[in-house]
């Protein structure tokens, strides 16, 4: 009794410490687990936007949304390519909601209770609502059909509803933020003058013009100080994202010579098999990569390799090679009475115009070249001389086409033809004169032919043999020093690079697909100099090594050397050039002949403000901008351009025409900003969200 008092007397503390035990295990994997946000551990969360965290799964729901919607459409599955689209598109969606919905709350932007009855049932019906409750038979909207609806509608029913309704007020608070942008875009009478000034108004100009390209870069020493004061003045031009370079070397797995016979003892057994089997479709069902189709072929559907030899019911032809793949064909039928077919070569020499002294010239050419055939000339070689259309280049020759797909003229001379061979008299047709040679007679003949097509797969020994080449390299480089030196070594690698790698990037340089070697190079524990475990990118072994690591901000000085150099290089060269036309004096001829032969001198009429370009030297918008700020007759002073240095000398503006109704241009410039404010303020409201995209962590 005692013991039993005692077990009693223990017995909440031993509950309690089984509870504590339980709590732990069920809410401790949490807190204290691998994905513990007490620990500080963030392995589900994919990124954030404008201060709230997406997890995994949120973004998986959005995913997998637009995947289901998109392969509904397509009516098959999405590639990588697709699901890495379909994937940016997600998360811009998310981005789009939850970066967007708080500027809608900011902005007291809202859909209420009344507002939301009004669209549903009321007198401002939302066209998705308007769209799911017409009246198939009158084409009408029918109200009472909503009340039915929504009177009836099941338990079942009610979330879908709800989500439906949430989409209609979703919309409804975007076409209102839409529309407050719209109404803030406003054009002023002065702008729209401005405009169409700027588009009507024209210069005609002299152009002193000296290209940088004039002075050797050899001749111009760039310090580092320079580079520096360069970079300092210029830092907004080198905003850049993340990015990742590698070096890397591809073992592509191919068919071996040992590979390649096998298949083609493989495939002469087939052949054999294939000739004496009694159910064709079954065969190539089960023996071919395609398969079967037996639709009637006319001679210029036929595969190539059949187009030459005469075909007899039942035989096997081939295997024919053609790139990595072999080919049989058994001819299973042939039958008599299709479309006619013929084929034919022509030669076309069209008139110069439509006048008859040209059409009578260009029938004499053809006349003679026709001649000089029924003597011997080679008809290929004369098609190639005087053709005059896209088969020159092949000889004439136009292929097998059936009746209805040439001009009338052409097509009663060659299917009236009985033979094969030159016709002896000019084809007159609405392009020209032809001299045609028929290379196959009509026929109307067609074939029902079983094919077997097989792909040319590397065997595993092949397989197991570019792998070991690529693992070696992998396994022996420790470093970027000795990933170059193991690859100089070996004459069959060759070395490739590639340059500020995106993090969402599935292509890198000329590797499609390469998603994983691109997560690889985004790893937190891959550091730069680290060399890559093998990918197998589609049809070949990778091996790569990390070269550089560029983060989000403004470049490195040193990572953009070259390209400060030139513009620096360019900057220095105008210093030069413009302090030696300043002690040129007179018009712009006299000033380009003092220069010397390096000056350009060049006129231009038509130049318009809203062009930014000058013929002749091109895109140079300030030199654009400081031509219609002289006065006839002025010129400007040597200034730095895109290309060189320039001195622009006005010879004449020509007004614009005088509107006195500017509505239409006002009209044109409001469209023109309405059309890009929403996709502006998107981007602005995205650029202050603060995004984080860890999307690389996961794909």
């Amino acid at each position: 009794m005692a013991l039993i008092n005692k077990i009693r007397e223990k017995s909440g503390w031993a509950v309690g410490a089984i509870a504590i035990g339980l709590g732990i295990f069920v809410v401790g994997g949490d807190l204290l687990g691998p994905n513990s946000r007490l620990l500080g551990n963030d392995a589900n969360e994919i990124g954030e936007i404008a201060g709230e965290t997406i997890e995994y799964q949120e973004f998986d729901e959005v995913f997998q949304q637009m995947k289901t919607n998109y392969e509904n459409q397509t009516g098959r599955s999405a590639n990588e390519g697709e699901l890495a689209m379909l994937r940016e598109q997600a998360w811009n969606q998310l981005i789009f909601k939850i970066a967007l919905e708080k500027e809608y709350e900011r902005l007291g932007i809202e859909v209420s209770e009344e507002e939301l009855f009004d669209m549903v049932q009321g007198n401002n019906i939302h066209p998705a609502v308007r769209q799911a409750f017409t009246n198939p038979q009158t084409g009408e909207f029918d109200r009472a059909q909503v009340v039915q609806y929504l009177q009836n509608m099941a338990p079942a029913d009610r979330p879908m509803w709800t989500n439906f309704e949430q989409g209609v007020a979703s919309d409804r608070v975007r076409t209102k933020y839409s529309n407050l942008l719209n109404k803030s875009v406003y054009v002023t009478t002065a702008e729209a003058k401005n405009f169409f000034n700027a588009q009507n108004a024209t210069a005609s100009v002299k152009v002193l013009y000296v290209p940088y390209f004039t002075i050797s870069d050899s001749a111009v020493n760039v310090t580092d100080a320079q580079l520096k004061d360069f970079y300092e003045r210029n830092k907004e031009l080198y905003k850049v994202e993340e990015g990742r370079s590698i070096e890397y070397v591809t073992v592509p797995v191919t068919a071996s010579q040992e590979d390649n016979k096998t298949y083609e003892e493989e495939m002469a057994s087939v052949a054999k098999q294939f000739a004496a089997a009694s159910n064709d479709s079954a065969f190539v069902n089960a023996n071919s990569d395609r398969p079967y189709n037996g639709t009637y072929l006319t001679p210029g559907e036929l595969p190539e390799q059949l187009r030459t030899v005469t075909l007899e019911k039942g035989k096997v032809y081939g295997p024919f090679t053609a790139g990595e793949s072999y080919s049989l064909y058994k001819v299973i039928d042939v039958k008599d009475g299709g479309k006619s077919a013929a084929k034919a070569s022509h030669i076309l020499i069209k008139p110069e115009s439509d006048t008859p002294e040209a059409k009578a010239a260009a029938k004499a050419k053809a006349t003679d070249v026709l001649n000089q055939i029924k003597k011997g000339a080679d008809f290929a070689q004369m098609a190639a001389q005087h053709g005059s259309d896209g088969t020159a280049s092949v000889g004439g020759d136009l292929g097998w086409f059936q009746t209805g797909q040439m001009v009338a003229p052409f097509e009663k001379a060659v299917f009236g033809a009985s033979s094969a061979g030159l016709l002896p008299e000019l084809v007159e047709t609405e392009y020209g004169y032809h001299i045609v040679k028929v290379t196959e007679p009509k026929t109307s003949r067609s074939y029902k032919i079983a094919a077997i097509e097989r792909a040319m797969e590397p065997s595993e020994s092949t397989r197991d043999a570019a792998y070991a080449v690529a693992d070696e390299l992998s396994g022996t480089s420790g470093s970027l020093e000795e990933f170059r030196t193991n690859v100089a070594e070996n004459k069959a690698l060759v070395k490739q690079e590639v340059k500020e790698i995106g993090k969402n990037n599935i292509v890198a340089g000329g590797l499609n697909n390469a998603r994983e070697l691109v997560r690889w190079t985004y790893a937190k524990d891959t550091k730069v100099g680290d060399v890559s475990p093998v990918f197998e990118i589609e049809d070949q072994f990778v091996v790569a090594v990390l070269t550089g690591k560029r983060e989000k901000g403004y470049a490195k000085a040193e990572d953009i050397k070259d390209e400060l150099t030139a513009a620096v290089r360019n900057e220095l060269k105008s210093k030069q050039i413009i302090e030696k036309i300043q002690k040129t004096k007179g018009t712009v001829d006299q000033m380009a002949a003092a220069y010397g032969p390096d000056a350009m001198l060049r006129t231009a009429d038509e130049v318009t403000f809203a062009s930014g370009t000058i013929p002749g030297i091109g895109l140079e918008p300030v030199a654009v901008g400081k031509t219609f700020g002289l006065k006839p007759g002025g010129r400007t002073a040597p200034f730095e351009g895109n290309g060189g240095v320039i001195v622009v000398e006005l010879v004449n503006i020509t007004k614009a025409p005088e509107v006195q109704d500017l509505s239409g241009v006002k009209q044109q410039l409001v469209n023109m900003r309405s059309a890009n404010t929403e996709s502006q303020a998107f981007e602005a409201i995205k650029e202050k969200a603060n995004i984080t995209d860890n999307r690389v962590r996961f794909f």
